[in-house]
């Protein structure tokens, strides 16, 4: 696999994740490599976007959001599960505040380690179709064994156990790139910034966002 340099994210994340669908994103461990073509994502602006875990400015959680391009950001959710992003270009936001842009790595099809992605996977006795090994932000890192110990790994440099590049001859990149709502956001849910290969099986379902109610105030 070659990797993607720096450069390639060292731009506004809208711009750099459609053209990561169709890239390869690789996870070495002692227990193996599990790799999957990207076939959808997200973009998140930073410091200017209501959506982004940059917007409210630094925190322990987002650290890596403010520092260069081309490094996982990776968080903890629901209380059970892991998503990862990649860092991209840093913008100014409201009141001068700095924070990095990133692209939410939603999905994308195993290649190489499927038996392994699948072991992390199997909770049970049903058969997890192919399709579904990564098909969502968690399954995703599920299936790579992704977690908080990668948050902030280079994703671009081979000595990196997480590293994203392009394969020998990626199939997918002639596929249409189709555009949409961003999913399970509350604030700027309107904005296009999903992207995600058009008619591929591994592409997760879109759910919008569910308003938390809150609980009544007892007297």
């Amino acid at each position: 696999m070659r990797l993607l340099p720096r450069d390639f994210f060292a731009r506004p994340s809208v711009e750099v994740a459609p053209d990561l669908l169709g890239c390869v994103l690789e996870h070495e461990t002692a227990d193996g490599l599990v790799a999957v073509e990207l076939t959808e994502v997200e973009a998140y602006a930073g410091a200017s976007d209501p959506a982004s875990h940059a917007y409210r400015g630094k925190t322990r959680r987002n650290a890596v959001m403010f520092g260069p391009p081309g490094h996982a950001y990776v968080y903890f959710t629901y209380g059970m599960y892991f998503c990862v992003n990649l860092v991209c270009l840093g913008e100014e936001g409201p009141a001068g505040q700095e924070g990095s842009s990133a692209v939410l790595l939603r999905a994308g099809a195993i290649i190489a380690g499927e038996e392994l992605a699948r072991s992390r996977r199997t909770r049970s006795r049903a058969v997890i179709p192919s399709r579904d090994l990564a098909r969502g932000p968690a399954r995703l890192c599920l299936a790579l064994g992704i977690d908080r110990a990668l948050d902030g790994a280079d994703a671009c440099v081979p000595s990196s156990p997480l590293r994203v590049g392009t394969g020998a001859e990626p199939a997918t990149r002639s596929a249409k790139i189709a555009t949409g709502p961003r999913v399970g956001v509350s604030s700027a849910a309107e904005i296009p910034w999903r992207f995600w290969l058009e008619g591929d099986p591994t592409v997760s379902v879109y759910r919008a966002a569910v308003p938390r109610r809150r609980k009544p105030v007892t007297p």
